[in-house]
């Protein structure tokens, strides 16, 4: 027992935990309409989209959360107009948004010395180094991403299944999609400190994929990714303590290793279930 929950008396690993489990149920939430609708590609663009927003906060001694914000929203709206007005695939304006945005940041980077040493918790999250304040901008995004996932169920659904006929029901999926985006925005900007940038997409990801293998229904998804996300969280905390691992690179981790185990084990099932049907059968 002291091995499991020794590391979380010290306040800083455990205002670590806090912050990973708020993360996980804001992502566990909004992700699952990321897998759900395809939006995997915008969810990693955006989290590297970041950096010039971040790379300036952090010039100017502004709070960098304010600057992937800003960043955020500027790559979300550049991705639709350039989607509307040049009739490409979203595919297509988020890779240019994408490239865009990241050669705008190393740029930027390349030419501040001060953010330098900043780059690699930006990248790779300094999830121990969470504050108090911190943890308040989480719980508020956590609780209006829960409470937008619930309200939009229904346009979010549809449009996740079936855009023309979220169309036809007057479900205005163009605005249903525009929501969607910028709550990825605000999942992926509200989470980076906590994982960073790079390893964002797989509190994202993960676990709303791993939920995916197991449940149909979409609050089941939603809770599993949670608990799933919470899980990694902790025992991500639990490894890096024990093993000097980096906390952020061992969450996420834990994510992807829970995907491969959950289809392993889905996958063995579905041989033995064959192989005694075949052998009841024969005999």
């Amino acid at each position: 027992m002291e091995f499991l929950f020794a590391p979380f008396e010290v306040s800083f690993v455990l205002r670590a935990l806090i912050a990973g489990v708020l993360a996980a149920v804001l992502c566990g939430c909004i992700g699952t309409w990321v897998v759900l609708r395809g939006l995997a590609f915008f969810g990693d663009a955006m989290s590297h989209g970041m950096l010039p927003g971040v790379a300036i906060a952090s010039i100017l001694g502004g709070h960098l959360m304010f600057g992937a914000a800003a960043s955020a929203l500027v790559m979300a709206a550049g991705i639709t107009w350039v989607s509307r007005e040049s009739k490409l695939s979203q595919d297509v304006s988020i890779g240019l948004l994408f490239v865009g945005m990241l050669a705008v940041g190393v740029v930027i980077v390349s030419h501040s010395q001060s953010f330098a040493v900043d780059l690699t918790s930006f990248l790779f999250g300094d999830v121990l180094g969470v504050r108090a304040e911190d943890l308040v901008v989480l719980a508020i995004a956590a609780c209006l991403g829960v409470l937008a996932c619930v309200v939009l169920r229904r346009p979010f659904l549809a449009l996740a299944f079936d855009e023309r006929k979220a169309a036809t029901l007057g479900l205005r999926p163009g605005w249903a999609h525009i929501a969607m985006l910028v709550l990825t925005a605000m999942a992926v900007v509200a989470s980076f400190q906590v994982v960073g940038t790079i390893l964002v997409f797989g509190l994202l990801i993960g676990p709303p994929a791993t939920a995916y293998l197991l449940f149909v229904r979409i609050g089941a998804i939603m809770i599993a990714a949670s608990a799933i996300g919470a899980a990694a969280t902790f025992l991500g905390l639990l490894v890096s303590w024990h093993a000097e691992t980096s906390a952020g690179a061992t969450i996420a981790l834990l994510t992807v290793l829970a995907f491969f185990a959950v289809l392993v084990a889905k996958r063995v099932k579905s041989a033995l279930r064959y192989f005694l049907r075949n052998e009841n059968h024969y005999q």
